[in-house]
């Protein structure tokens, strides 16, 4: 593990392995948190199925004490944007659902969000057609969000892969933001309250990944980096307040908002999705994008 001048640490290929295992118990922990949300659960009822989640995998919740906040993941509901508490909250039809999940192994940390619309069965798929999440009872605009983040996301990993400095992310999320309003003739607000960063011993590390154009370019893109990309967008404004709790963010004017994030390596042979179940194979394959195996 080497550190360079920004503070920024740059992994050795074992320690991005280790990364890998953390990675890929957060990304079964949200597979399961998805698979069992159903209206009339509340959230503190998905926050004890990732407790069991990463229990069972022998690691351990990044988030659960961390500057105090008590839960195992953060649920945050149609207008929350980021950091909600679990609790009494009581799910229902039609609620745009955020989820963020972070589980640490043997001191390395993986951390991703997932957002859904939920359905009267459960968690609806954004990537059906437009018919059928009509017919189980969606609605489009916050369908068109989730589909809007979840896109971003991915242009921005698939920018570390060609792109020379950070900065590659930002631009290549906000155009990507913009495209997906331009298609359904709607303006979306992009949060800069709150950006993505480095990751690795520790889950909040320098560098700053900014979710939108930036004048500074950012520093160098190297082998060894670990970066959580994760946009927060909203369907109105991008202005943001916290509760009460001092931890729920919720947007301004009560929109609604989707969060997306994945935890990625750039190795010397090129990137890896540390905590997608194919490595980010078949997303980045739209970009020409093909992760390296880390073996």
């Amino acid at each position: 593990m080497v550190f360079g001048r920004e503070r920024i640490e740059y992994k050795t290929p074992d320690q991005v392995r280790l990364m890998r295992r953390a990675g890929l118990v957060v990304a079964d922990t949200l597979a399961a948190v998805r698979s069992a949300a159903r209206p009339g659960m509340t959230t503190a009822d998905l926050d004890a199925v990732a407790a069991r989640s990463i229990e069972d995998a022998g690691a351990k919740p990044s988030f659960l004490g961390y500057h105090g906040f008590p839960g195992v993941i953060c649920t945050s509901v149609n207008e929350e944007v980021i950091h909600g508490i679990p609790g009494g909250r009581v799910l229902g039809a039609g609620d745009l659902v955020s989820i963020d999940c972070g589980a640490i192994v043997e001191g390395w940390h993986g951390d991703s969000a997932i957002s859904f619309v939920l359905g009267a069965e459960g968690a609806l798929d954004h990537r059906l057609p437009d018919d059928d999440l009509v017919a189980a009872g969606a609605d489009l605009a916050d369908i068109a969000l989730v589909r809007a983040t979840d896109a971003a996301m991915w242009a921005g990993i698939a920018a570390l892969a060609s792109g020379k400095r950070l900065n590659a992310v930002g631009e290549a999320v906000e155009a990507a933001v913009e495209m997906a309003g331009e298609f359904v003739g709607t303006e979306y607000g992009i949060v800069e309250d709150y950006v993505g960063h480095g990751i690795g011993s520790a889950m909040h590390q320098p560098p700053d990944v900014h979710n939108y154009r930036t004048s500074g370019q950012g520093p160098r893109l190297r082998p060894g980096m670990c970066l959580a990309i994760e946009p927060m967008i909203t369907r109105g404004g991008a202005e943001t307040s916290v509760l009460q709790d001092d931890w729920t963010v919720v947007t301004v004017d009560g929109s609604r908002a989707a969060h997306w994030e994945h935890s990625t390596a750039i190795t010397e042979d090129g990137i890896v999705v540390l905590t997608a179940i194919d490595g980010g194979a078949e997303r980045l394959g739209v970009f020409g994008v093909q992760p390296v195996d880390l073996g």
